[in-house]
């Protein structure tokens, strides 16, 4: 679940006025994991915002692969599953991120 942000800086005020993180789990509700984390998050970045999602692409780069069905518009997924050494399902799910449609007839 969650929080929202005005209820995150209420319990870390709570704890900066001296109150334990147990005592901050009893009366908020909130658990001592999170508690923990929303301190650790505000140590390290000075503020108690979300941290971006960051994904990065593990085998398959989108502009080496638009270059690539770019150059090669004939070639079946098997074929470009081959050159990027993945399978044809991630390269199926690659050009879909991408929006790149194609059709093959066999």
């Amino acid at each position: 679940m969650a929080y929202d942000i005005e209820v995150r800086k209420t319990v870390v005020k709570f704890m900066d006025k001296g109150h334990t993180i147990q005592e901050a789990h009893e009366v908020f509700e909130i658990g001592i994991a999170t508690i923990k984390r929303w301190r650790k998050l505000q140590r390290e970045t000075g503020t108690l915002e979300k941290r971006p999602l960051v994904r990065k692409h593990k085998k398959i780069d989108p502009d080496q692969l638009k270059a690539y069905v770019t150059e090669h518009p004939d070639s079946y997924q098997s074929e470009i599953a081959e050159v990027f050494n993945c399978t044809e399902s991630a390269i199926h799910y690659a050009l879909k991120r991408l929006k790149i449609r194609r059709k093959k007839n066999c």
